[in-house]
């Protein structure tokens, strides 16, 4: 059964009936050829999924009417949240589908001193809808029960104060002398329920970045002995916590 994510599943629990439009239905139709009476399911991002019936194909859409729903939690137990200095080029991009991949609960973007990408406002503003956007498109790949939240691009000092209320704040550092595995141990793993990640543009954070960092209470860690790409850098980071306190281990 083919799977589609549904933008607003209101009408679909309250009329049991709900219309599929945009790329979506294009696909539906165009690509996979399907007819009325076939059957399809419908995600919402909020652990909901849906069993459907092709009922018709109109302007507007694929119209679908309910046969059952149920709920299916394939998101993991822990909350990481992954900061992520503004990366060169089309990298951010990339990072929010392996992170949504990854079961990474929320995306902050940030400028650091370092960052080489300085977009106006308006541009900000695309970037981060672009990324919403692609966060919901891997939604429909990996198949998890709700939607990576990428928050607006932020500077490095309000990005430390979103940290806040988390359980084990660790800024992962090329300098760092503790690897990892010894943070986690110090910390403890029964009481974390909630990681704050944050991770280097291409030339890495400052000094100066890092001190603020530790005077808000993060650790830093080290990810091994060889320098990583930033981009690689974060993706290791979540796969890495996800191994050590959710469910990859």
């Amino acid at each position: 059964m083919k799977y589609f994510f549904l933008e607003n599943s209101n009408s679909l629990k309250t009329t049991s009936a709900a219309i599929i439009s945009g790329s979506d239905a294009r696909h539906i139709k165009n690509v996979l050829r399907l007819s009325p009476g076939d059957i399809i399911g419908l995600f919402d991002g909020t652990g909901t999924e849906y069993e459907t019936r092709i009922t018709a194909f109109s302007r507007t859409g694929v119209e679908v009417a309910l046969i059952k729903q149920f709920q299916k939690e394939t998101d993991s137990k822990i909350q990481i949240d992954i900061a992520q200095a503004l990366l060169k080029d089309r990298k951010m991009d990339d990072l929010i589908r392996q992170l949504t991949e990854l079961g990474a609960t929320r995306f902050l973007p940030f400028i650091s001193q370092r960052s080489i990408p300085r977009p106006d406002k308006k541009r900000l503003l695309l970037r981060t809808q672009r990324w919403g956007k692609i966060a919901r498109e891997s939604l429909k790949q990996c198949r998890r029960s709700s939607v990576m939240k990428v928050e607006e691009i932020v500077s490095f000092d309000s990005m430390l104060n979103l940290a806040g209320g988390s359980d084990l704040k660790i800024a992962f550092w090329e300098d760092a002398v503790q690897p990892t595995q010894s943070v986690v141990e110090l910390t403890g793993k029964t009481a974390v329920k909630r990681i704050v990640a944050i991770l280097g543009p291409e030339g890495g954070f400052t000094q100066e970045e890092m001190d603020r960092a530790t005077a808000a209470g993060f650790k830093t860690a080290s990810l091994g002995p060889r320098i990583l790409r930033a981009e690689t850098a974060a993706i290791t980071a979540c796969a890495l916590l996800q191994y050590l306190f959710g469910d990859m281990g």
